[in-house]
């Protein structure tokens, strides 16, 4: 498909939300796709009802509406996606006002609008506006209206959204882009992304994945406009299946549910606060030397490496030299509050030394990783509050390392992982476009012919997982019995919370595909919290891990 996808949007008023309008601004800005028609909603003659009125019209739900204002004034969210901006500041194009007639819960278009509507060959209309909408407007455009259900609809319909997800205490929030059909909550499915959830605001919440999923419309605008018409609609027909629903149609929370979140949620911080006068959490290591090399599998026999309490040990990288260990590690100090790079020194009996500073910089570092070619150890830490991902190499091992060069620059990249395969490095990276989302939410995928390359080329499924679950990488890529396994972190409960291991079945310039083969939690002991890093290198395997570790004693 060569030419611009003609786009059209649905509103009731200019006035959008701050995440729409960045999204609109990005397509305005494609090569894709342009702007050609806004079809807006007539406002209706406001009523004046007074405040007695509004009051009693709300009183089933006025202690959830007194708890948002409460939360929206704890929790200040910037940028903040809710924030409202005048599109006509950004687009120019015809314009068609329409007075749908309307029911209690739907919008249906009249027939001389439509026609109006129809003479502007619109391809795909977007809905940032209306209610539901009903009757030939859903077949006006030629790939139809798509629109954000901001939750899960598999386990989520109604709303109000982000709400829920966080009353229920869910570990996950979801969003689905779909093509509306006259099946509410029934329309063919484009795209879906899950975020973690917020279990203390629903503020921060919503504002976390209301700006993750706006990227999700532009790039599926951009993948129709790469495939075309019968290649992108053909893989979505191999992607749909039947869903039966079985959850009730959720509304807003009465007011005995929301008296009962305020209390759980306050007092839980409470309890934390208390908690905290007398234990910390802090990042440890975990280590197993089997008697031949292999993958230890059994953690509760792994042995603790405590740091000292004024700091935490995490991200650990290990190599095999001289017939000892070497394991990089993050070190962050915390009244430092910033990451550096050291490494600590193992016997094959697994004795070792304190951790030596190796790397630091005036910005954050984390996650090590080690990749080695031609005789040359290289390392790439995570430097995102640099938003570079940079590349160093080892001049005198283990302790001296030189900057070699910018693998890319302005992006905010975390935990970089490389493989060689197939006579290319595939480069995997979580990372964050949109400020305000999260960067432990998409992963992204990048192919070179060389590993010194500056222009990556970006795989054209990205982001190949889009899943708080399963996308952050958490270690090297390892091969058992001639197959490609990738650890990653599950992120949904809380950062680092668990791993999963994910079978790289297919890995090519054109696709990309895992299946999860196990998840892993951080069950065997009870003073261990999370768990996000697993590697290994001959006999030696190295994990970190949370725990809870008391102040004074």
């Amino acid at each position: 498909m060569n030419k611009k996808l003609r786009i059209g949007i649905l509103i009731d008023n200019y006035m959008l939300p701050a995440w729409a309008f960045k999204m609109i601004e990005v397509i305005n800005a494609s090569n894709h796709s342009e702007f050609v028609l806004v079809v807006k909603k007539k406002a209706s003659p406001q009523k004046r009802t007074s405040k007695l009125r509004k009051i009693w019209e709300n009183r089933h739900k006025i202690v959830f509406l007194l708890f948002r204002k409460l939360d929206s004034k704890l929790f200040k969210n910037k940028p903040n996606a809710f924030e409202r901006k005048d599109i006509r500041n950004i687009i120019e194009c015809p314009e068609i006002e329409v007075s749908p007639k309307e029911t209690k819960f739907s919008d249906t278009i009249l027939k001389d609008d439509i026609k109006k509507i129809a003479t502007h060959d619109v391809h795909i209309f977007i809905r940032l506006g209306f209610r539901i909408l009903r009757g030939e407007i859903l077949k006006c455009s030629k790939y139809g209206i798509w629109s954000y259900h901001h939750g899960d609809n598999n386990v989520n319909r109604g709303g109000p959204a982000g709400v829920w997800e966080v009353i229920e205490q869910w570990d996950e929030t979801g969003v689905i882009l779909q093509i509306l059909t006259e099946d509410l909550d029934g329309g063919i499915k484009l795209d879906k992304t899950f975020s973690a959830t917020d279990n203390v605001s629903f503020g921060r919440n919503r504002n976390n994945f209301y700006w993750k999923a706006m990227s999700m419309l532009p790039r599926q605008l951009n993948k129709l406009h790469h495939l075309g018409e019968k290649e992108f609609f053909n893989q979505l027909a191999q992607e749909s299946a039947p869903y039966f629903y079985y959850n009730r149609l959720f509304v807003s929370p009465s007011n005995l549910v929301a008296f009962r979140t305020f209390l759980r949620i306050y007092f839980q911080k409470l309890y934390t606060s208390l908690i905290s006068l007398f234990y910390f959490q802090q990042w440890i290591l975990l280590f197993k030397i089997e008697k031949q090399d292999k993958i230890s599998t059994s953690f509760f026999r792994f042995k603790k490496i405590l740091p000292p309490k004024d700091r935490f040990w995490a991200d650990p990288f290990v190599i095999e030299k001289n017939d000892r260990y070497y394991i990089f590690i993050e070190e962050l100090i915390y009244k430092e509050k910033i990451g550096k790079i050291s490494v600590i020194e193992m016997d094959k009996k697994g004795n070792y030394s304190p951790p030596q500073l190796v790397l630091e910089r005036d910005y954050h570092l984390s996650y090590p990783f080690l990749f080695e070619e031609n005789d040359t150890l290289y390392m790439i830490p995570e430097t995102s509050k640099n938003r570079t991902i940079e590349l160093y190499k080892c001049i005198e091992f283990p302790l001296k390392w030189e900057f070699c060069t910018n693998l890319m620059e302005d992006v905010c990249a975390v935990d970089t992982t490389i493989i060689k395969k197939d006579s290319k490095y595939w480069l995997f990276c979580n990372i964050k476009e949109n400020e305000g989302a999260s960067a432990s939410e998409e992963l992204f995928l990048f192919y070179s012919e060389s590993l010194l390359d500056k222009n990556w080329r970006a795989h054209p499924n990205n982001p190949i997982v889009s899943d708080v679950k399963n996308s952050r990488p958490a270690g090297n890529i390892f091969t058992v019995k001639n197959k490609l396994y990738r650890p990653s972190q599950n992120c949904a409960k809380r950062y680092g919370h668990g791993m999963k291991v994910n079978q790289i079945i297919e890995l090519n310039e054109k696709s990309y595909r895992e299946d999860t083969i196990q998840s892993i939690y951080p069950n065997w002991d009870k003073s261990i919290l999370a768990t996000h890093t697993l590697n290994n290198t001959g006999r030696l395997t190295v994990i970190d891990a949370v725990v809870k570790r008391r102040k004074w004693l």
